[in-house]
């Protein structure tokens, strides 16, 4: 098996004739030959992906020629668009949905001569924190084969994990990327929300969507946003301020100034040995000169309610589209009218997940409830906002557990909405207020998992988490 320790090695072995493009993609689809038990991958493009490294290898004498991700192995969650494959968010409603056209991030990673493997498996429409919500059936967690691999990008994750490509991209709406990293000892980056276009992201909740990022290094992920991110005229909602050169200022020194909640490390949720190592980890962190201090938040228990409500909603809305009559799945069973098709067609085309969310959502923006849930929720995630920018014009980070325990068992929350849904404490807040976040593997737990530790900057400071995690990475004892 081909390994590397960055997209830079890879550039080095390329440039040196150590290893071509062709035996990079041929040893990883080894590989996912050998994993494909995990089942991480949905389809993988075997023969396109050698076409590909074939085509690079007469670029190799001339370096000069090569993009930014030159020769590197990249696998896409099953829900960015990549022309004339198959895009279905792991659900029987888009079984036979074939792209039209490349999402923004995938013309970007194509123009700068990435290699695309395959489509990774997913919870259903993004929605889940387990990966048991996927039509093509659940991701093993290569860690430990009887726990989950976190949701919903978890494919993404145990591709990364299991060494079955280089990077992947994920989808984070409330943790989708971070909370698979943490379950599968890998690093995981969300960007601010804007950062990077969600053209050709299909979409579960758009004001809280952000494609993101897998990897086992911070040079990697930093690389691959560099790539990314930008304006983008296809997305209204992208922002137009300048990329920066996210991997110069990685190996910068410098010290920084560090906020934590503390009801986070107090909440009853949180495992006893998460609690204990962060805490370590914060002495180690002074210890080192960086300033880290406490800091009073007052809507820690509104975050997960607020942002169910608000997710759901917009997942009602967004999903709304699939109806079998325009595009998606439709019922082979005898209808009366237009009415009983649509009620046919999407109770067998969406799993039961994806229908409880629809059902919530639309429980949520209805008539009399409206005011009570969906505009409170609202009003909630303004001042989550507005205290999370005050917070950030005294500290340039802010620290917190990426979850409350290590990966579970398959089954184990299975049958328990709330308690799943609770899962998500530590990860849905950069999401309501649309700011970066990164889980990094620090931990090993007694039983034998791997942990995280998640940190934050305000909206489009990339360059600070960045040079945070690398530093910290490098000072700290990796997860064996």
């Amino acid at each position: 098996m081909y390994t590397h320790r960055s997209i830079s090695d890879l550039r080095n072995k390329l440039s040196c004739g150590e290893v071509t493009c062709t035996e990079i993609v041929s040893s990883y689809l080894k590989q996912i030959e050998n994993k494909k038990h995990l089942n991480a991958f949905i389809e993988v493009y075997a023969a396109e992906a050698l076409e590909k490294a074939k085509s690079l290898d007469q670029k190799l004498k001339t370096p000069n020629s090569w993009g930014k991700l030159f020769g590197t192995v990249i696998g896409i969650k099953d829900v960015l668009c990549y022309k004339d494959h198959h895009v279905g968010a792991a659900s029987k409603v888009l079984e036979n949905y074939t792209a039209i056209y490349n999402a923004t991030a995938i013309q970007k990673i194509l123009d700068e001569d990435a290699i695309i493997i395959g489509n990774l498996n997913c919870d259903e429409f993004a929605m889940g924190s387990s990966n048991e919500h996927s039509s093509h059936g659940r991701v093993l967690n290569a860690w430990d084969e009887t726990r989950v691999p976190g949701g919903s990008s978890g494919g993404s994750a145990v591709a990364v994990q299991a060494n079955m490509c280089m990077v992947s991209l994920g989808s984070d709406t409330g943790g989708s990327v971070r909370q698979p990293a943490d379950f599968c000892g890998i690093i995981g980056l969300k960007p601010s929300y804007g950062r990077v276009s969600r053209y050709g992201l299909l979409a579960y909740a758009s004001s809280f969507d952000q494609i993101g990022i897998f990897a086992h290094g911070v040079e990697d992920a930093a690389l691959v946003l560099e790539v990314i991110a930008g304006a983008d005229e296809y997305d209204s909602t992208c922002s137009s301020s300048p990329v920066p050169n996210y991997i110069s200022s990685l190996n910068q020194k410098a010290t920084f100034k560090i906020a934590y909640f503390p009801e986070c490390l107090e909440h009853p949720s949180l495992d006893q040995e998460i609690k204990t190592n962060i805490e370590q980890r914060i002495r180690e962190l002074r210890s080192q000169g960086h300033t880290v201090e406490a800091v009073g938040f007052d809507y820690l228990d509104f975050i997960v309610p607020a942002y169910y409500i608000l997710t759901t909603a917009e997942a009602s809305s967004n999903l709304s589209r699939y109806d079998g009559v325009r595009f998606g799945y439709r019922t082979d069973a005898p209808v009366d009218n237009l009415q009983d098709l649509y009620k046919k067609s999407r109770s067998a085309g969406f799993g039961k997940e994806v229908k409880r969310r629809i059902m919530l959502g639309t429980f949520v923006l209805s008539t009399g409830y409206y005011d009570a849930y969906y505009a409170k929720a609202q009003q909630v995630r303004r001042l989550i906002a507005d205290q999370t920018k005050e917070i950030f014009k005294s500290y340039d980070l802010l620290l917190m557990p990426t979850t409350p325990s290590t990966a579970f068992k398959f089954g184990e929350k299975s049958n328990d909405a709330v308690e799943m849904f609770l899962g998500d404490l530590y990860t849905v807040y950069a999401n309501l207020a649309g700011i970066a976040a990164i889980s990094m593997p620090m931990f090993k737990h007694s039983n034998g998992m791997p942990f995280g530790l998640q940190i934050l900057a305000d909206k489009m400071k990339e360059s600070t988490l960045l040079q945070f995690s690398n530093q910290a990475m490098h000072q700290m004892k990796h997860v064996e």
